[in-house]
């Protein structure tokens, strides 16, 4: 289709989904929100928190500080001791919570929305001083959007190139920090109108620096465009779905719709997918079913002559670096990772993911026999495993990492053993204990600052 021809479609009066969001956003009501969504709420701040605490430690998040932080300021820089301006802070925080690559995925988005949103609201609950229930409200309404958005573009947006997690982010953003600063619709349309000339993120910067800050600009981009648009800043209020908006420029495909087209839908916090490998999401599946195999046989690498990796073929432009250097790139290297894997290394473990690991001339030389079967139409999340041993057997496995969890307590459990492994060595054990019990029972917090205190 030309250019010419998507204007003339674009014009022929789209679903208003810039306003439509926006009127959702405003008036949704926080007792329509079901317990459940309250619920797994909790769980998506335990986990991006113990991701932003750890991910403080990682070297873009000491050089952020180092040229962002110019004295005190009302905002608290996670797990560093030290505060920031709002916008700082929330660039900051989002890009360490991101930093791991360790922090939850969404189907529906194609990316990662608590980085993105959490760091937002929280930062901006801080400054005024806002409860643990209106955050968590939020954070629930500004998810919804970002997912919700995400599902509209589709495959289209993420295949062409944009890392939706920075670009969808930036509209959750901007829808809970417009919420709960308590903004009506047409205000709430602005911040989405501004926060859609701010959506950006580029899947070219996968296994560098920029990938995370991409989750920190989307809270940063997000909360400023909330706050213009209540100082009275406007922008266009069919900038997502008008002629030459956001999804004509960035999302071939897109298909508009309402935020909630279905009342009784588990909202997209419910749905949240969490990473027990500390990699890119894409290979949690193929090393799930290489432990598998590993542990119902009793295998190691050593027995492996060959192996052939079954998944998605759009995986290929994003986790298949084929001769990873670092640490950070074994984490977008599925043939490395799979070696790894099939050596019983602790793909769970930051430590993991070294340079000298990137280097080991035993992986370098297993990774080579770790051969890639593109599937065009495999589940997104699934893989497949065969397993060609030398002593003549083969050994097949498979696995979906998409499907959330049933089990809402044992989901719990998990998550705080990952917190407690994260924040522990950063922050010690007391008040790892506090940042637990305290995000167990958030939505009885009169505001954030114990919270902020334990993980500050």
């Amino acid at each position: 289709m030309s250019a010419v021809e998507q204007h003339d479609q674009l014009n022929e009066a789209p679903f208003p989904v810039t306003g439509e969001a926006a009127e959702w956003t405003a008036t949704v009501s926080a007792e329509d929100i079901p317990a459940p969504a309250y619920e797994r709420a909790k769980h998506a701040l335990l986990d991006v928190l113990g991701c932003a605490v750890a991910g403080q430690k990682e070297p873009l998040s000491g050089i952020l500080r180092a040229e962002l932080l110019s004295g005190d300021g009302p905002c608290t820089v996670i797990a560093s001791g030290e505060r920031a301006r709002l916008y700082d802070a929330a660039l900051i925080n989002g890009a360490a919570a991101h930093a791991l690559d360790y922090d939850d995925v969404n189907r529906r988005l194609h990316g990662h929305p608590t980085t993105c949103v959490a760091p937002a609201v929280l930062t901006l609950g801080e400054q005024l001083g806002s409860s643990g229930r209106d955050i968590l409200t939020s954070f629930v309404v500004g998810t919804e959007v970002a997912c919700a958005l995400g599902e509209m573009c589709d495959e289209g947006h993420y295949e062409s190139g944009f890392h939706a997690t920075g670009t969808m982010g930036t509209f959750g953003a901007a829808a809970a920090c417009a919420r709960l600063m308590g903004l009506d619709a047409a205000t709430t349309a602005n911040a989405l109108g501004l926060a859609a000339s701010q959506a950006s993120g580029l899947k070219a910067n996968f296994g560098t620096m920029t990938k995370p800050v991409h989750a920190g600009k989307a809270a940063m981009n997000g909360l400023l465009a909330a706050r213009l648009a209540a100082r009275g800043f406007t922008a266009s209020d069919q900038a997502i779905e008008g002629a030459h908006g956001f999804a004509q420029a960035q999302a071939p495909g897109f298909q508009s719709g309402p935020i909630r087209a279905r009342r009784d839908a588990p909202y997209a916090v419910e749905e949240m997918l969490y990473k027990y490998h500390a990699a890119c999401f894409l290979t949690h599946s193929t090393l799930n079913a290489i432990r598998g195999l590993r542990d119902e046989h009793g295998i190691g690498l050593d027995d492996v002559d060959n192996a052939v990796l079954k998944f998605r073929s759009t995986h290929l432009s994003v986790c298949c670096i084929p001769d990873p250097a670092t640490g950070l790139e074994i984490k977008f290297s599925i043939r490395h990772l799979a070696a790894m894997g099939l050596d019983g290394a602790d793909t769970a473990a930051l430590e993991t993911y070294s340079d000298a690991n990137a280097n080991d001339p035993r992986y370098v030389e297993a990774r080579e026999r770790m051969n890639i079967d593109p599937q065009a139409d495999m589940e997104r999340t699934g893989a497949s495993v065969t397993l060609n041993l030398k002593d003549g057997r083969t050994l097949t496995g498979d696995d979906d990492v998409g499907i959330p969890a049933a089990d809402s307590d044992d989901q719990w459990r998990r998550l705080s053993e990952k917190f407690v492994s994260l924040t522990i060595p950063v922050i010690g054990q007391e008040r790892t204990n506090d940042a637990v019990a305290l995000i167990g029972s958030f939505e009885n917090e009169p505001d954030v600052s114990g919270l902020m205190k334990a993980i500050g």
